[in-house]
C-alpha cells in the first residue's frame, strides 16, 4: 500500500473510532440511566419491541452495503446511477420492513396495544434508513469524517433529550419517539452533508436495469442479513414470548454491555474493507496478507477483553445497572464470548463479498438461523436467559468454523503456501 493511501485509511479509521468511542461513552452512560429509570420490566418491553423491528431491519438495507461500496470503488463513473438506484431500493425495502414488523407484533401479541404502538413507531424509522446510501459513498472514498459529523450531532442532541425525559419522569413511549427522531434527523443530516460535499442529490438517477443487477447480487445478502439479525435478536424475541419482559430486560442489559466494545474492532474492519478490495485487484499474495493481518488484529483485540469482562461480569453489572438488574451478570459472563467468533466471522463475511461467494455465505446464514432457533427452543424453557446466551454463543462458534472451512476449501487463503 502506498503511504498516502495508508495515511488516508488511518485518518478515516481515526474519525470512525473517535465517533464510536464517544458513542460508547455517552451512549452507555445515557442508556444505563434510561435502563435504571425504566426498570427491568419496562426496559425489557422496549427492547422486545426493538428486537421485533430489528428482525425485519435487514430487509430495509437489502444487503446492498458491501456491493454498493465495491461498485463505487471499482466503477466511480457510475456513482450517480448506483447511489440513486440503491436509495430507491432501500426506500421500498424500508416500507416493506415496516409493514412486516407491524404485522408480526400483531400476530405475536394481539392483545398488547403498547407493544404494537412501540413497534409501529420504531418500525417507521426503517423508512429513513434509505439515507444511509450516503455513508456507502463516503466509505468508498475513505472520507467517513463527514458522516461522523452528521450522526455525531444528532446523537448528542438526542442523548440530551433522553436526559431531559428522565428528569421530567417521562413515560416509556417518550423514549420510543426519541429513537424515531434520532433516525429521522440522522437521515436528513446525511443527505445534506452529501449535497454540500459531493454534489446535488438531483444528479442521482435510477433505472430498472441497474436495480435488477443490484438485486441479483444482493438477494442472498438480503436473506443473509435477515438471518444475521435473527441470530442477534431472536433470543430476545423468544425470551419475551416464552418467559417475560423482566427477563428480557436483564438479558438486554447484558447484551448492551457485551456489544458496546465490539464497535471498535468492527469499525476498523469496515475502514480496511476498501483496502482489501484494492489488494485483491493488485495481487493474491497482498490480498492474502491483508486478510490474515485483519483476522489477527480482530482476535488480538477481543480475547483479553472477553476474559476480563467474563470474570468480573457480576461486579460490572452491579456497578453499572444496580441490584435490580442482578441477573444480567450471569448472562454477560456467557454472552461476552460471542464477540470472539463474531469478529472473526466479520472478516470472513467480507471475503464472501470479494470472492463472489454470496450464495455460500447465505447457506452459512441458513445454518446459523437453524442452529439458533433450535437451540433456543431447547434451552430457553429449561434455563431461561442462560439458555439463550449459550444458544447464541454455540451458534456463533459453529457459523465461524463452517465459514472458515468453506473459504479454505474454495480459496485456500488461510492455508500456508509453500
Amino acid at each position: 500500500m502506498h503511504r498516502p493511501n495508508l495515511q488516508k485509511m488511518l485518518t478515516n479509521t481515526g474519525w470512525l473510532l473517535g465517533d464510536k468511542i464517544l458513542r460508547m461513552g455517552v451512549g452507555l452512560l445515557v442508556g444505563v440511566w434510561v435502563a435504571r429509570y425504566l426498570g427491568p420490566e419496562q426496559f425489557g418491553a422496549m427492547n422486545y419491541a426493538m428486537a421485533i423491528v430489528a428482525l425485519f431491519g435487514a430487509l430495509a438495507g437489502l444487503g446492498l452495503n458491501g456491493i454498493v461500496v465495491r461498485d463505487l470503488v471499482r466503477k466511480p463513473e457510475g456513482t450517480s446511477l448506483t447511489l440513486g438506484t440503491a436509495f430507491v431500493l432501500q426506500l421500498i425495502g424500508g416500507f416493506l420492513a415496516f409493514v412486516l414488523a407491524v404485522a408480526a407484533i400483531s400476530i405475536m401479541r394481539p392483545a398488547d396495544d403498547l407493544a404494537r404502538t412501540m413497534v409501529a413507531i420504531l418500525g417507521f424509522a426503517l423508512v429513513f434508513k434509505s439515507a444511509e446510501v450516503v455513508k456507502y459513498w463516503f466509505e468508498s472514498q475513505v472520507k467517513s469524517k463527514y458522516t461522523v459529523w452528521a450522526e455525531h450531532c444528532v446523537f448528542l442532541a438526542l442523548a440530551a433529550v433522553r436526559v431531559v425525559l428522565i428528569l421530567n419522569q417521562a413515560p416509556l413511549l417518550a423514549f420510543v419517539w426519541a429513537a424515531l427522531a434520532e433516525t429521522v434527523l440522522a437521515g436528513v443530516f446525511l443527505l445534506l452533508i452529501y449535497s454540500r460535499k459531493a454534489g446535488a442529490l438531483s444528479r442521482w438517477s435510477a433505472n430498472l436495469s441497474r436495480a435488477k443487477g443490484l438485486l441479483m447480487e444482493s438477494w442472498p445478502l438480503i436473506l443473509g442479513s435477515m438471518a444475521s439479525m435473527i441470530n442477534m435478536r431472536m433470543d430476545q424475541v423468544m425470551l419475551g414470548s416464552m418467559v417475560n419482559n423482566t427477563v428480557v430486560g436483564n438479558y438486554s442489559a447484558a447484551v448492551r454491555l457485551a456489544e458496546v466494545w465490539l464497535i471498535v474492532p468492527g469499525i476498523i474492519g469496515s475502514s480496511i474493507y476498501p483496502a482489501i478490495i484494492a489488494a485483491k485487484e493488485k495481487s493474491e499474495e497482498l490480498y492474502r496478507r491483508r486478510i490474515l493481518q485483519t483476522t489477527k488484529l480482530m482476535a488480538a483485540g477481543v480475547l483479553p477483553v472477553a476474559v476480563i469482562i467474563s470474570l468480573l461480569s457480576n461486579h460490572i453489572v452491579h456497578l453499572v445497572y444496580g441490584q435490580q438488574f442482578a441477573s444480567a451478570g450471569n448472562y454477560l459472563a456467557i454472552y461476552i464470548w460471542t464477540g470472539v467468533p463474531y469478529l472473526v466471522f466479520f472478516v470472513l463475511n467480507q471475503m464472501f463479498y470479494i470472492e463472489g461467494l454470496l450464495k455460500v455465505g447465505f447457506l452459512v446464514s441458513v445454518f446459523a438461523v437453524s442452529s439458533n432457533l433450535l437451540l433456543n427452543f431447547m434451552l430457553i424453557p429449561m434455563f431461561g436467559g442462560m439458555g439463550a446466551a449459550f444458544a447464541t454463543l454455540a451458534t456463533a462458534v459453529g457459523a465461524t468454523l463452517l465459514s472458515l472451512f468453506i473459504l479454505n476449501l474454495k480459496t485456500g487463503i488461510f492455508l500456508k503456501r509453500k
